[in-house]
């Protein structure tokens, strides 16, 4: 206990040392009023018995106010304490404050930023370091205080330590020191013979709620297995001097046990304070979002006033944008029950994301996590494909009966127009958010993975980002994509891009076109049984799945249109009926009942029958996956499909019904498409800025509402900013060649 109290006493003398002090204001007219009480407490009791020895009053008073700062040293501003490169208390203290840190430094031994085959400058700064942090020096004590220590509860899952980034970044030391804060990666292996640690092993990882290795890309599936420790060293020391050292350190402690470390410490997650130095590009993108943003007011103010104006400028008119987008007013030919649909899908979908930054962030507790998480109910969290799956079946839906309706009016299909029109719907919206993603966003927030979730994520997107423009990003590899949750954005663009062809098909030769799509989407459904069983997939992210299998998966299947085309032919099958099955159709009794049952145990068989692959103890089969990933999409689409076609055609208006027909749903529908492009970014800047473990509690980290209400938000301004402007021009461009054509008619008549 005394030794404590020693240790707590040396801290307050060196908060004497932090500038809190009155040392600068007893040498100038500032009297003695401003001097600490608590500061001299700190120091008087220091006295001993011998009194010979002590300090009196009136001593320490000529003691410090005769103390000269070296004006060279750099100072703080007025707010903050002065910063020395060695503390200006050593002198006085040298005996007790020499005592007191080697019995520190004895029960919690710094790390050596020097051992190991590090470079000569790394040396010589960590030399200069554990000289200070022997005087006590606040810098040093700073990145001393900031390297992650042993924690407790390792046996809880409190593996990830990430020390202090803002204290490690903000030390400024000797011969130009500075701090430098990296996040090293530890990979723990055990001595398979060694039964007594396996167990042991087991509640360090969480029970392997996920596997992964150090050469995973890390940046949007987490490395569960590994271990991430932070260490404040000088930047003078390279990610390969961080490593040197570290292994050094740890081998210390790991000679002759049944336990081996692999490390690795990237360049990219060392990080430095900087100065805020904007790119060019970050310049004209924040220009362009001004630009946007002013816009949008002056068109609302024309708009307000009346003021003749080009239509195309009041196509950003912010009033009109937000009448347009909270009208509850349904579109002509609008299917009502679609809305609800792509509500509950777009909100399970919201939490199965979410569930994946979950596991980002360290957690005191996150054994008792893997064990909440690996029991059968987890299922929501799980099986994120399937809610793809109906956005891509009403995709096909509504683009047949838009294409089937114009064809009876017209007897044609302007494809470039339709085309073109698909283009001015996604595009502006997506680009803005790649621009804000790769030149805004990395600049607006830090934290110990801000590198890996942020940075590394925009430095993708410098180089890939045309392929999001061509809508062929989803083939070059899952863990090479910019924006990667925009995959879908890919799919559906690549099938709607064939869709003329299928709806033609279908309505001009009913019997053979249905033959035809019925094949094509076999055959894309035996591909996703046969690729899945070969390659060991898995589309549902099982409890210990590895991060290997998961990007394998994506690659090789999921983002792939040839393997989706079943739900989407699905849809085309389902909008040429609604086009032509009559608004008083009626089913008989039989066939609602035979209908009803069905599809509600696909639904079923398609949702509960995989929760047992949630299970702790599951163990892969792929025969499983491959069962599931063949006809897992069909269960689940059927029974939306089902509520679609009875209410649209009036057999029904039960509770369902009317749920999935309710009109706040003409909302949420006009912003789905942002939020579907916002949420991983939020997501991720959250991850980025973690600083500290949390205690893992399930309702307060999944229904997170100030998260959610950013996704909410920043969907609205996205929508309002770039999506409803565009459609608004595009309208126009494509109303405006109409208003010609039936004046030229009109003119001919005449």
């Amino acid at each position: 206990m005394g030794t404590f109290v020693r240790i707590w006493t040396i801290f307050g003398l060196v908060a004497l040392s932090r500038g809190e002090s009155p040392v600068e204001v007893l040498t100038s007219s500032g009297g003695l009023g401003t001097f600490e009480e608590e500061a001299i407490l700190h120091v008087l009791a220091r006295n001993k018995t011998d009194t010979t020895k002590n300090f009196t009053f009136v001593e320490l008073i000529s003691s410090l106010g005769n103390y000269t700062i070296d004006a060279e040293k750099d100072v703080w501003s007025e707010e903050r304490p002065e910063v020395h490169h060695t503390n200006p208390h050593y002198d006085h203290f040298s005996e007790k404050i020499d005592f007191e840190a080697r019995r520190l430094l004895q029960i919690l031994p710094p790390y050596d930023p020097g051992a190991g085959d590090v470079s000569v400058e790394c040396k010589r700064h960590a030399d200069i370091f554990h000289e200070e942090l022997a005087k006590f020096t606040l810098w040093a004590l700073q990145m001393y205080d900031a390297t992650a220590k042993v924690p407790s509860g390792l046996l809880s899952g409190n593996v990830n330590q990430f020390g202090d980034f803002d204290e490690c970044v903000g030390v400024e030391g000797k011969d130009g020191i500075r701090g430098q804060y990296c996040l090293a990666y530890l990979q723990l292996d055990i001595d398979q013979s060694r039964s007594d640690l396996k167990y042991l092993h087991r509640l360090l990882h969480s029970h392997y709620a996920f596997r992964s290795n150090l050469t995973d890309p890390g940046h949007r599936v987490p490395r569960f297995s590994s271990v991430n420790w932070a260490i404040c060293t000088p930047a003078s020391c390279t990610a390969q001097d961080v490593k040197a050292s570290l292994q050094h350190a740890i081998s210390k402690y790991t000679a002759q046990t049944g336990l081996k470390i692999s490390l690795q410490v990237d360049q990219n997650m060392c990080q430095v304070k900087k100065e805020f130095v904007p790119s060019n590009a970050t310049i004209a993108t924040s220009l362009l979002f001004v630009t946007v943003f002013v816009l949008t007011f002056v068109a609302a103010y024309y708009d307000h006033c009346k003021i003749p104006a080009s239509e195309l400028l009041l196509s950003f008119s912010l009033k009109r944008n937000v009448l347009k987008l909270f009208s509850l007013e349904r579109p002509q030919g609008d299917i009502a029950a679609l809305h609800g649909i792509r509500f509950l899908n777009s909100v399970l979908l919201l939490t199965a994301h979410k569930s994946m930054a979950v596991f980002f962030i360290p957690y005191v507790n996150r054994t008792y996590m893997g064990e909440f998480l690996g029991k059968p109910w987890t299922v929501i969290g799980r099986a994120a494909s399937l809610y793809t799956d109906p956005f891509i079946m009403l995709s096909g839906l509504l683009t047949t009966y838009s294409f089937v309706g114009r064809l009876k009016r017209t007897g044609a299909l302007d494809v470039k127009n339709e085309y073109l029109s698909r283009l001015l719907r996604l595009v502006p919206t997506l680009g803005a958010l790649i621009l804000f993603c790769t030149y805004i966003m990395p600049y607006i927030g830090s934290g110990p993975q801000w590198p890996l979730v942020v940075t590394n994520h925009a430095e993708i997107c410098k180089r890939t980002w045309w392929r999001n423009f061509l809508f062929i990003h989803n083939y070059f590899g899952f863990e090479n994509m910019c924006l990667t949750h925009t995959h879908h954005v890919g799919i559906d663009t690549q099938l709607f891009a064939i869709s003329p062809l299928m709806v033609l098909l279908l309505y001009k030769r009913p019997k053979m076109g249905a033959i035809v799509l019925a094949i094509v989407a076999s055959i894309s459904t035996i591909l996703r049984f046969y690729v899945t069983y070969v390659k060991d997939l898995n589309n549902y992210v099982y409890y210990g799945t590895s991060i290997r299998q998961l990007f394998d998966t994506a690659d090789y299947s999921y983002t792939l249109p040839s393997h989706r085309l079943t739900v989407y032919i699905i849809g085309v099958f389902a909008g040429y009926l609604l086009r032509n099955v009559p608004k008083d159709f009626k089913f008989g009794a039989t066939a609602l009942y035979t209908g009803w049952t069905v599809c509600s145990l696909m639904f079923a068989a398609a949702f509960i029958g995989p929760s047992k692959m949630g299970s702790i103890d599951y163990v892969y089969n792929p025969i499983h996956a491959a069962v599931y990933n063949a006809f897992a999409p069909i269960g689940w689409c059927a029974l939306f499909l089902w509520i679609t076609i009875t209410q649209h055609t009036g057999n029904s208006n039960g509770f369902l019904h009317r749920l999935a027909s309710w009109r706040g749903f003409l909302i949420t529908t006009r912003i789905s498409y942002a939020i579907y492009l916002t949420q991983f970014p939020i997501f991720f800047y959250n991850v980025g800025q973690t600083r500290t473990a949390e205690t893992f509690e399930f309702f307060k980290i999944m229904l997170n509402i100030k998260e959610m209400g950013w996704i909410f938000f920043m969907s609205i301004v996205l929508t309002l900013l770039f999506d409803m402007p565009f459609q608004n021009i595009k309208n126009y461009i494509f109303k405006k060649p109409a208003l010609k054509e039936n004046i030229k008619k009109s003119s001919k008549v005449e």
